[in-house]
């Protein structure tokens, strides 16, 4: 079903019809504007909603929003060539920062050729290129499709001429990085422009600099998204595959991750991009060659340890005597950290070899600590289910030692933590499944556990765990209800 949208001059219609036929107050107009609206079913994310002010007692047209008051303000400045530039860009860049609506408001009003012009203009100097980079970052937070082949040029121009300033790279990266989001277009364009090499060779060069080694890894990660719904066969296999082998992605992020071993916030977003480009057998193996397993299982250890000795609670930050000077005592930095390592660990367990390292190196036993640490974080219990599941993927020994270290039963206690959770359920019923499918003799254990109650509130919670949920009861030897429904499709009988 098509979402229902409208303009902004209509609900600043409505807005004032309530003010002038019905004599309500501002916010109780607005108030009104906004129920009628959203009792409709119309989408109100791209509206701003404030009430449109009177120009003066004579004029009574309604004033435009401040942020297009601010886009006014930053042509007139532009066109006069006005010293005033500069702050008009601030201000404007402050109002598009309020909010999505802003942005989209401002973009309806042609904001972007005035963003771009102010870029280009700017190119040679650095203050003034650095507030309109800034501008451009936030002008395309959320909105993709504003960027244009003379974008794409100039962003790659920019990231060329400036690759010695951290400052203006980062700055770069973000606009990139926002156009890239949720754009397939805009990825396979700035990759066949030349973006990945410029992105890796930042990082090799800045590689003591945390701010810029964590943008360009976003950026890279974003490559290899298959996000847009638009486009029904994207490129994310691709550009992981060149990332990998035409700009050694692989050893310049193990490198950077190494370089900054106490920064987690960094080490969130490097691990984060090695999982996306573990996707070939061969890629996962040469992160293990390049020491990536035993740093990701060193760094879930001392995580871990740093939770522990710092004593922090899991919703809350308290005093830190740690000994890492950069550790910052934030229950959910660590979760972030966490989350991202055990998402790398399930991506190179695809292959089966380093299943094996993974389990022999202790990894099992800590992801395990790593779940029961977190339960209340549902993020950290579905990656940490998953990379159990691989694990244990045919690999009866992985499934005892998963089994003997409190495995299954961390999975059927998030399950309990997290009934609404239909990741965690899911991940849950596949790695249970997993750990009975080559030995039975566990199947008992696991029911004794209250493993059948469970996983049949998932099934009638949650229709996406119909197969795997069934798959795990009959594993488990448990009866199970099979029946043929017809979804009204030719050939759509389903059990």
């Amino acid at each position: 079903m098509a979402t229902r949208r409208i303009t902004q001059d209509t609900f600043d219609a409505v807005v004032r019809e309530n003010m002038q036929e019905f004599d309500m107050e501002e916010s109780e107009a607005l108030k009104e504007a906004l129920e009628q609206f959203e009792s409709q079913g119309v989408d109100l994310s791209n509206i701003v909603k404030a009430v449109p002010k009177v120009s003066s007692e004579e004029n009574t047209e309604d004033q435009p929003h401040e942020v297009l008051q601010a886009l006014e303000s930053l042509r007139t400045a532009v066109a006069s060539s006005s010293a005033s530039v500069l702050e008009d860009l601030r201000v404007f860049t402050q109002q598009c920062s309020l909010g999505f609506a802003q942005r989209y408001l401002a973009a309806q009003k042609e904001a972007y050729p005035t963003i771009l012009a102010c870029c280009q203009r700017a190119a040679g100097e650095k203050e003034a290129l650095s507030v309109a980079l800034a501008a451009l970052s936030v002008l395309t937070d959320g909105q993709p499709d504003l960027l244009d082949v003379e974008g794409r040029e100039f962003l790659i121009g920019a990231l060329t001429a400036h690759q010695k300033d951290t400052a203006l790279s980062c700055l770069c990266f973000r606009v990139v990085r926002h156009c890239c989001v949720k754009h397939e277009s805009n990825r396979q364009g700035l990759v066949k422009a030349g973006v990945l090499p410029l992105l890796t060779a930042s990082i090799t060069r800045h590689i003591q600099h945390p701010e810029v080694v964590r943008e360009a890894c976003v950026v890279l990660r974003v490559m290899t998204f298959d996000d847009d719904v638009r486009v029904p066969f994207g490129q994310a296999h691709e550009h992981a595959r060149m990332i990998v082998m035409e700009h050694n992605g692989l050893k310049i992020i193990v490198e950077a991750a190494k370089a900054h071993p106490e920064n987690k916030a960094v080490l969130s977003e490097l691990c984060g991009t090695l999982s996306r480009l573990a996707v070939r057998n061969e890629f996962c193996q040469e992160i293990v060659d390049l020491g990536g397993l035993n740093f990701m299982i060193t760094l879930l250890a001392d995580s871990l340890d740093c939770l522990v000795s710092c004593g922090i609670a899991e919703s809350g930050i308290i005093s830190c005597e740690h000994k890492q000077t950069s550790c910052c005592c934030d229950a959910s930095v660590f979760q972030e950290l966490v989350k991202q390592v055990l998402s790398a660990l399930k991506a190179i367990a695809g292959n089966d070899d380093v299943k094996d390292a993974t389990v022999n190196a202790g990894g099992a036993e800590l992801i395990v600590m790593a779940m029961n640490r977190h339960m209340s974080n549902a993020q950290v219990c579905e990656q940490g289910c998953a990379a159990l599941c691989v694990l244990a993927l045919r690999k009866p020994n992985n499934c005892k030692v998963i089994m003997e270290c409190g495995g299954a039963l961390a999975a059927l206690q998030a399950m309990k933590t997290h009934p609404a959770d239909v990741n965690v359920q899911k991940q849950s019923c596949m790695l249970l499944r997993n750990l009975v499918a080559h030995t039975r003799d566990f199947s008992q254990l696991i029911l004794e556990m209250g493993a059948e109650a469970l996983i049949s509130q998932a099934l009638a919670a949650h229709s996406d765990c119909c197969d795997v949920g069934r798959a795990a009861l009959r594993d488990l030897g448990c009866q199970v209800e099979l029946r043929e429904l017809w979804t009204g499709k030719k050939g759509s009988l389903s059990q």
